[in-house]
């Protein structure tokens, strides 16, 4: 009989539901230690606006993959599909179980699955798509992914320019939408893997989204945006929490409407991340009260600990 495979359990859900604090319970509870697959809550510079756990958070388990780069190095979901499957490859030598948590479902996917392999493409098409983002603007990059490929319009970031510009460098390039390379079979793991995912009702996430801005704005999270403001153009800053801020210290809003399109803009992230995960029929869904015990002893019964 061939020894049972080690465990990674990955909690999953939309941002500002739970999901670090049952990643803690697991944790402690199958002695295991903690990924993170947040891709916002790698780069040391950004602390308040990406949710990084707290300091008693992160004392209450061993955490990798947390503010472990800086936004000056370049960072693809690629470099964290190598360096977590080369994580997990030494620790499951002396480990049974592992708990990998976070909202960005692609990263998720990459190291459970592996990722999908992509023509390609001659650089003078990015060129061309950073022009038009220059000269015309980003509405007119999201128009286009949202003719010709609205299946993954509908799943990606699309205030983010490097996402957008990857997405149509291969529409342009192959002639096929972008989410047509996203079908390839999965990659064998040294591992199985459970899917832990938390839910709420609409109104419930959303208003929780809503208090950890404003949480977040009492700790200093406008001091950590002016601090970044020389380095906007970096590709992690493209995100939820700056850019709305950007505008701000440009005089182009004011601060409480930035605040107001950092909640619009975080709560249609979320819808995004439900979207991502609803198609994940592997994902054992719990609403977000349920009580850890509970989600801890369905893991041993799946598992037979």
């Amino acid at each position: 009989m061939a020894a049972k495979k080690p465990l990674l359990i990955c909690v999953v859900g939309p941002t500002a539901i739970g999901k670090t604090s049952l990643a803690i319970s697991l944790a402690k509870a199958f002695s295991a230690e903690i990924i993170s697959a947040d891709s916002r809550q790698f780069f040391k510079e950004m602390k308040i606006g990406t949710a990084v756990p707290s300091e008693k958070e992160l004392k209450a388990a061993i955490h990798h993959f947390i503010q472990n780069k800086s936004i000056f190095e370049d960072y693809s979901v690629g470099d964290f599909e190598r360096e977590a499957i080369g994580f997990l490859d030494e620790y499951f030598t002396a480990n049974q179980v592992a708990v990998m948590v976070g909202g960005s479902g692609l990263y998720i996917d990459a190291v459970v699955k592996g990722l999908d392999i992509f023509p390609e493409v001659p650089s003078d098409f990015r060129e061309e798509l950073n022009s038009e983002l220059a000269e015309k603007g980003i509405e007119v990059l999201q128009k286009e992914l949202k003719r010709v490929d609205p299946s993954y319009f509908e799943k990606v970031d699309i205030h983010n320019p490097h996402r957008l510009i990857r997405a149509l460098e291969i529409c342009r390039c192959t002639g096929k939408p972008y989410s047509s390379f996203l079908k390839k079979e999965t990659t064998i793991r040294n591992f199985e893997t459970l899917f832990i995912g938390l839910t709420a009702e609409r109104e419930t996430v959303y208003n929780r989204i809503n208090q950890r801005v404003e949480q977040m704005v009492e700790v200093g999270l406008i001091d950590e945006v002016k601090e970044l403001l020389p380095f906007r153009d970096k590709n992690a800053l493209q995100t939820v929490g700056y850019r709305e801020l950007f505008e701000y210290f440009d005089g182009k809003i004011s601060q409480e409407e930035a605040i107001s399109e950092i909640k619009k803009n975080t709560r249609r992230f979320a819808k995004r991340q439900n979207t991502w995960f609803k198609k994940n029929e592997a994902i054992h869904w719990f609403d977000y009260k349920t009580e850890g015990s509970k989600i801890m002893a369905f893991i041993k019964e799946k598992n037979a600990f």
